[in-house]
């Protein structure tokens, strides 16, 4: 097939804890089958490119020899490895944005199609709610953390519907279910550009 034709590769974001001491014992091993379904589904991995959850959703990815790209809060990889003490590893690409963690959590966002959101702390719920307001579609992994709980309460306090939102403790189903709502996105924008006319507004 001619390359211009090929649809463009779902990528799809983790977010999650860079420090892991509350996600429980099974979170590594669940966070690394998480990726290897990301891999599975043909979809491009993008983190955060920082340390714990999302480095093991990676490992995951690289395992079954899937794509990872990563976006730093530093400006430089001298930088990255040295003032933010993150890792270089398991990433095929590294953006280095320069913004510090909270103009980062907003790039990483907006460079994906859909976003799961796994074991986290109070920056995993930044990137949740920057998500959220964006209307990306997002796959909560359910497990023996308390983020899922947590963003549960959230929705629920919100009162704010949002039907882009799926729960799984499943990591197969999850990131399918993630892509088949990324796909049913991309089917719509292609309906609306090939509806569009400008000469219409003329």
């Amino acid at each position: 097939m001619d390359a211009k034709h090929e649809h463009l590769r779902i990528k799809l974001g983790i977010s999650g804890a860079a420090e892991t001491g509350h996600c429980g014992a099974d979170a590594y091993d669940r966070a690394l089958e998480l990726g290897r379904q990301v891999a599975k589904h043909d979809a491009i991995l993008v983190t955060g490119a920082t340390t714990g959850f999302p480095l093991w959703v990676s490992m995951g990815v690289k395992e079954v020899g899937g794509i990872v790209i990563g976006f730093s809060p530093a400006s430089s990889e001298k930088e990255h490895i040295e003032l933010y003490n993150l890792p270089v590893e398991y990433m095929d690409v590294i953006v280095y944005t320069g913004f510090g963690f909270p103009g980062r959590d907003l790039i990483f966002t907006r460079s994906t199609d859909g976003i799961l959101f796994g074991c986290g702390r109070v920056g995993t719920i930044h990137e949740f709610t920057v998500a959220f307001e964006d209307k990306k579609p997002i796959g909560i992994y359910e497990g023996s953390w308390e983020t899922d709980e947590e963003i549960k309460d959230i929705l629920a306090k919100g009162h704010r519907e949002n039907p882009k939102i799926t729960f799984n403790a499943d990591p197969d189903k999850l990131v399918g279910d993630v892509v088949d709502m990324v796909n049913k996105d991309k089917i719509n924008r292609a309906s609306f550009r090939f509806q569009y006319n400008p000469s219409d507004e003329s």
